[in-house]
């Protein structure tokens, strides 16, 4: 019988994601996934919004970013610089809530964000958008 394993595990400034179809005692290097942490997560509260915005694509976005530079990655779903905000959620006439969340890295690098916008780990992609729910959701943008 095979089983879906996810475990994340906080190791300071960098999580592990373990995804295995496989029982949790033979999950491989291989399969572990680093997901960054967000420098600005204990000083900040955008990452805390409870809703999640529309969909924007269902797969993430590649981006070089700077250490340390201040990022706001668009939670909405209505930019037109994803996954980058653009200030689209400022349109009182488009009424959203949602605000963007800032971040920063702490190593120069390629990152993964997510653009479905349904991660758990703001900004970064957890694979959320693999699970067949957002699969079969219309892109709202």
């Amino acid at each position: 019988m095979q089983m879906h394993v996810s475990v994340i595990v906080n190791y300071g400034k960098m999580r592990r994601l373990y995804c295995s179809t496989k029982s949790s005692n033979s999950v491989t290097e291989s399969e572990i996934k680093t997901i960054p942490k967000n420098l600005l997560e204990d000083t900040q509260t955008s990452q805390l919004q409870r809703e999640n915005g529309t969909i924007y694509d269902k797969k993430p976005f590649k981006l070089r970013l700077e250490a340390n530079k201040l990022y706001s990655w668009c939670l909405c779903g209505k930019s037109k610089n994803q996954p980058i905000c653009d200030g689209t959620h400022r349109n009182v006439f488009l009424k959203i809530k949602l605000r963007p969340v800032r971040f920063q890295v702490d190593k120069t690098g390629d990152y993964w964000l997510c653009n479905c916008k349904q991660t758990k780990h703001r900004p970064f992609c957890d694979g959320t958008h693999k699970q067949p729910d957002i699969q079969a959701a219309v892109k709202f943008s």
